[in-house]
């Protein structure tokens, strides 16, 4: 499967159940990240979310606010590109 491949429907549903938080902070930031790109989300963006789906909520955070830098093993092609799709201005409008 190449990494631009769509997700099925119910692979979307099954990542995003997985991407459901207990900081409410993050929940937004994936919340407008599904309603902007669920509906065709690719291979690579999942694999990048997935990664990313591993982390503590506080890292998470800090990663959505920029405090924090992707590094080590999340340092990934995928997962910069979903966090810049995350950090986009129109993401973080409430």
């Amino acid at each position: 499967m190449s990494d631009s491949a769509l997700l099925g429907e119910r692979e979307t549903a099954v990542l995003r159940w997985r991407c459901r938080r207990g900081l409410v902070e993050n929940d937004l930031f994936l919340d407008r990240f599904f309603a902007a790109f669920g509906e065709r989300l690719s291979t690579a963006q999942a694999s990048g979310l997935s990664a990313l789906m591993a982390l503590p909520d506080n890292d998470l955070l800090d990663l959505f606010l920029r405090r924090a830098e992707p590094c080590d093993g999340l340092d990934t092609p995928e997962v910069k590109s979903v966090l810049e799709q995350l950090r986009q201005p129109s993401m973080a409008r409430p």
